[in-house]
């Protein structure tokens, strides 16, 4: 194994994109083979990033999320095709947007003032696995800003996600591929099914079968001096200046299925290789069944989807499983078919090879740089493969 086109990659991501700090991890099998963190982790450039330093990690979460959903569908507690509606009643009656036109940016979303029509279709679980439910991503929704303030920042994932059924649909659900809430519509629906909040369910499930302890829908306030310096990009400057905004917890009781974590490299990991290994964890615990894996990391999408998602993710290659892109044309990338993982909103990337037995995590903090998708994580990918003779 040699890394050191990868090393040599990554020492120039703070000159060409103005990435303050970064860390990757790499597994194979169950082994550690390659590690590398860069840069700072405060503001004022003078704290070394560390293997301490926890991480908002946005969307990447969903892959995880998907996790705990998917030993529900091993045990029929959920049905993959399963209405939304059989557990949370509020769902049932939906309104649909007309002719929005998905895909199109800059998005102005739908408002109840907007000509809306009944839904025809039910919204399906795997609907809002696979992103097809036809909601949105619409996280400033009046719905959900009027809950917040009636509950002076309290309401709970149920709650919210009640409020989530007032917001109407872009489209009938099952027809087209929309990036939306539907993974925190799935952490309310393991809370209903469980009895259990949905941090509890993932901590006595996921986390702790894996060994993992600092895995956070809400940061401890004495772990949040921990927390990585986060940034956004100016997309008119192209500037890379400090946020210190996390849009996504809505309140202090909210648990994030969609984008809702914070951890550590190491600790998010643990969930990667035990993907990339059949479902078993460092620890010689099973957290999924192979058969549920490649259940998540099929292509989901038809055709029509399938464009909606190109067009938006700007992913080569790859199509959409379930909460997670899945390579579809073995062409497009040194990986196998079937390799699968997502990112967040500021820069994390997971890649999971269940056929080499290969894990990637990497993280920066920086909002809005649509770089790391085109450019970055696709370069940290091939380099990897390359640095293992893949």
């Amino acid at each position: 194994m040699d890394f050191s086109k990868l090393t040599a990659y990554l020492n120039t991501l703070a000159q060409r994109y103005g990435i303050h700090g970064l860390d990757i991890k790499i597994t194979k099998e169950h082994d550690t083979v390659y590690r590398r963190m860069i840069g700072h982790s405060d503001y004022d450039g003078v704290v070394p990033v560390s293997d301490r330093d926890l991480y908002d990690i946005y969307s990447a979460s969903k892959v995880i999320t998907m996790v705990g959903v998917m030993q529900l569908v091993e045990q029929e507690r959920i049905g993959l095709d399963d209405p939304l509606d059989k557990y949370l009643p509020e769902f049932a009656q939906m309104q649909c947007a007309v002719d929005f036109p998905i895909g199109r940016f800059p998005i102005t979303w739908p408002t109840q003032d907007s000509t809306l029509v009944p839904a025809k279709n039910k919204m399906l679980i795997h609907d809002l696995m696979s992103m097809t439910a036809g909601m949105s991503y619409d996280t400033g929704a009046a719905p959900i800003r009027r809950l917040v303030e009636q509950t002076n920042g309290e309401a709970d994932t149920r709650a919210l996600v009640g409020a989530m059924a007032e917001m109407p649909l872009l489209c009938e659900p099952g027809t087209r591929y929309s990036y939306a809430l539907g993974h925190d519509v799935l952490a309310a629906v393991v809370e209903v099914v469980t009895g259990m909040t949905f941090s509890m369910y993932m901590r006595k499930h996921v986390f702790e079968p894996l060994g993992i302890a600092e895995m956070f829908y809400q940061v401890p306030p004495d772990e949040a001096h921990r927390v990585s310096a986060q940034y956004a990009k100016n997309w008119n400057t192209g500037e890379v200046l400090p946020n210190r905004e996390m849009r996504f917890r809505f309140t202090k009781n909210y648990e994030s299925g969609g984008a809702g974590i914070c951890t550590t490299v190491d600790e998010y990991s643990k969930i990667i290789e035990a993907l990339a290994n059949g479902g078993i964890g460092r620890t010689g615990q099973r957290i999924l069944k192979p058969e549920s894996i490649a259940a998540m990391s099929c292509n989901w999408l038809n055709e029509t989807e399938l464009a909606d998602f190109t067009r938006s993710s700007g992913k080569v290659g790859y199509g959409y499983g379930l909460g997670v892109r899945t390579l579809i044309d073995a062409s497009a990338s040194r990986s196998p078919l079937g390799e699968f993982g997502w990112d967040g909103a500021a820069g994390a990337y997971c890649l999971v090879d269940p056929i080499n037995h290969i894990g990637i995590f990497y993280t920066h903090e920086i909002l809005g740089m649509i770089e790391a998708y085109s450019e970055i994580h696709p370069t940290l990918r091939d380099l990897t493969y390359e640095a293992l003779g893949l």
